[in-house]
């Protein structure tokens, strides 16, 4: 089976940890900063980060219209933290004007930032995921929630009574981190999801 090319957006964010789990769940990964590397992946991870600087860099380097449009046509992406603010469709709080986050609209859904708190009300803990046998460890760092998702997008896990994993199609996001646990189950169930099998 050919290995898929899988890009890791890498303006801001846990770039290399994505790029490392995507590996060991069997795609060949590469940063993507340019529109022409956009072109070249068959799907794309949105990492954590700041979600207000990534739409900033994303204007910057001429990657934000591009990007709208292949997930309009159906590129499957990958969005963690700061990626599952970027892939709604509409964003709570979304910071300063001019300066604010902007929604990829690549799943029917509003997410609110910072749900969970600030820096210091970071947290962790295991999470049941919908298709997974075991709990995840939920790494949540400054986490968005989700506040309404249409009922296009399936549910995959709750954290406090709120939306923390969704998918819609052949786009998934977490408000946690897996990249950082060591855990490759939600990366491997991404690349199955590339490949058609989930």
């Amino acid at each position: 089976m050919s290995r898929l090319r899988i890009g890791v957006l890498a303006l801001q964010g846990d770039t290399r940890e994505h790029l490392a789990a995507l590996g060991e769940a069997g795609a060949e990964a590469m940063p993507v900063r340019r529109r022409d590397e956009l072109a070249a992946v068959d799907a794309l991870v949105l990492p954590g980060g700041e979600s207000t600087t990534m739409s900033h860099l994303l204007r910057e380097f001429e990657l934000l219209a591009p990007l709208r449009e292949r997930l309009a046509e159906g590129l499957p992406a990958y969005g963690a933290c700061a990626g599952m603010i970027l892939l709604a469709s509409q964003i709570l709080d979304a910071g300063a004007r001019g300066r604010e986050a902007v929604p990829l609209r690549g799943i029917d859904m509003t997410v609110r930032r910072n749900a969970f708190g600030r820096q210091v009300d970071s947290f962790e803990g295991d999470i049941e995921f919908a298709g997974l046998d075991d709990p995840v460890r939920a790494v949540f760092i400054r986490a968005p929630w989700v506040e309404r998702a249409s009922e296009d997008v399936q549910v995959l896990a709750r954290a406090a009574g709120h939306i923390v994993a969704v998918r819609q199609g052949r786009v998934l996001a977490t408000a946690f981190h897996p990249e950082i646990t060591g855990d490759r189950r939600i990366h491997r169930l991404f690349v199955d999801i590339v490949r058609g099998q989930r």
